[in-house]
């Protein structure tokens, strides 16, 4: 069983940036690929980005590319989103997730394990 803690979101003017913070409590850090979703009011959930184990490999939503960044720190078990350049529609819950699978995946349903998500609030 994994659990993963976000942090990191607030309310902040367009065209600023912040950054997410995802801890995994789990001893195999490492053999996780880590995600971020977003989820807007009256809106599905939609895939922002996603890391391999290794930081060479990462994929990112279309809406964010360019603007967003993951990462990830092994020996703090974390994974991070820092975003740019925010805009009003990046407003949404941020959700982190992790699966056990081999390859990227843009769908939350090769997902396994779940966070209870940061608001993050951007202002015009």
């Amino acid at each position: 069983q994994v659990q993963l803690v976000e942090s990191g979101g607030g309310l902040v003017q367009a065209g600023c940036s912040l950054r997410l913070s995802c801890v995994l409590s789990t001893r195999t850090f490492s053999t996780y690929i880590v995600a971020w979703f977003r989820q807007a009011p009256e809106k599905e959930r939609e895939f922002v980005a996603a890391i391999k184990r290794s930081n060479v490999y990462t994929e990112y939503g279309d809406s964010v590319k360019v603007r967003f960044f993951i990462s990830r720190d092994h020996a703090k078990n974390t994974v991070y989103l820092q975003m740019s350049s925010l805009k009003p529609k990046d407003t949404a819950i941020y959700y982190c997730a992790a699966s056990s699978r081999t390859y990227l995946s843009s769908s939350a349903y090769e997902y396994d394990y779940w966070g209870q998500g940061t608001q993050v609030t951007v202002s015009t």
